[in-house]
């Protein structure tokens, strides 16, 4: 077991907007919900689910100061400072309890470790939408594929509580 100041490396690759609109549905989020994406890139899932999705709250949690820079100023330019912030952190170690979404475009074995946090800090009925990578041993939800472009993309969605 890896202690939880271990960050793994996992590349940036923006989550292409099709696809970010497509996770945010699939999570059916709205006015009621606190969204967390975990390593928020440029911060456009955050953006998109207060702008376009009225959530609450969005919260992303990343490591990289350029991203962070990048999301913040992406933040301003949105309008949607107070509604959607930026931790820097380790999301391993960040609490995320308040999530009632979380979000990832992680890598599967990332995924793996991932999930004592997210069965211990999320409550049940709370969504977890992944893309492209599954949460092996997990029953998802609904598994759905998103085309952009020549690209194929897989999104899927578990519900704490209803995922074993």
């Amino acid at each position: 077991m890896r202690s939880l100041s271990y960050v793994p490396h996992v590349p940036y690759v923006p989550t292409p907007e099709k696809v970010v609109r497509k996770m945010l549905e699939l999570a059916k989020v709205g006015p009621d919900d606190v969204v967390y994406d975990l390593g928020c890139g440029d911060g456009r899932i955050i953006i998109s689910a207060v702008k376009d999705f009225s959530a609450k709250k969005a919260v992303g949690i990343e490591i990289n100061d350029e991203r962070i820079r990048e999301a913040l100023s992406n933040i301003e330019k949105n309008g949607v400072v107070g509604r959607a912030t930026v931790i820097k952190g380790n999301f391993f170690e960040v609490d995320i309890s308040e999530a009632t979404v979380v979000t990832m475009f992680l890598l599967t074995n990332v995924n793996e470790m991932l999930k004592p946090k997210l069965e211990k800090e999320l409550k049940p009925g709370t969504r977890v939408v992944s893309h492209e990578f599954e949460m092996r041993g997990w029953i998802p939800k609904e598994v759905i594929k998103v085309e952009d472009g020549n690209m194929n993309h897989t999104v899927y969605l578990y519900i704490i509580g209803e995922h074993k």
